[in-house]
């Protein structure tokens, strides 16, 4: 079955909840913050209020059912104002469950209806990162190339496979990991779907 979840927006009530993701320092590995130290709760929360809270599209990712988020999920604005980037980050103890791809699959139900303009998404993974390759691809992005030496990462030069999603491309349903079913197509733009820089 697959995993359920939903976005909605942070509140300062979510700092502890962050603090499990946002100090663990395999979870911060690709992404480009560094880890909180576990005593850092002011910090912590100085961001959620002056970056997640005014944020254009920075939504916490909960399982179904439960309040408490597990990870994050936000669309950067880049220089054009067709084009957003998506990062998002999920607490370890979510690893390999689903969590990822469920998130990232809504947040891409969800985006193209919320921000004015937007017409396409990409997702900037290290190309050592498999995992979150493996994410964005089953929620359906397309990969369309390798930015070579593309940015300084925790002391050295790496490389980033670029994917694209655009308006109109088609979302793969929630089921896709059952085993033994036909991956069905259905249109992002009709989907019911609920929905650091951190790649």
């Amino acid at each position: 079955m697959a995993t359920e979840v939903t976005l909605r927006r942070f509140d300062l009530s979510d700092v502890d909840a962050m603090m499990a993701w946002a100090s663990d320092p395999e979870v911060a590995a690709f992404c480009r913050w560094e880890p909180f130290a576990s005593t850092e709760t002011e910090a912590l929360l100085a961001h959620i209020r002056d970056t997640a809270l005014p944020h254009q599209w920075y939504r916490a990712i909960c399982l179904a059912g439960d309040a408490r988020p597990v990870g994050s999920v936000s669309l950067e604005p880049t220089a054009d104002r067709c084009r957003g980037e998506l990062g998002y980050v999920v607490a370890r103890a979510h690893w390999g469950r689903g969590v990822a791809t469920a998130a990232v699959r809504a947040a891409l139900a969800a985006v193209f209806g919320e921000v004015e303009g937007l017409a396409r998404v990409e997702a900037l993974v290290d190309v050592d990162n498999a995992a979150s390759q493996r994410v964005v691809e089953k929620a359906g992005f397309r990969r369309e190339g390798m930015l070579r030496r593309h940015y300084w990462h925790k002391g050295r030069v790496r490389d980033l496979a670029i994917y694209g999603f655009v308006s109109g491309d088609p979302l793969p349903p929630s089921h896709e990991d059952e085993v033994g079913k036909p991956l069905a197509r259905r249109d992002s733009r009709t989907s019911s779907v609920s929905l650091c820089p951190t790649n």
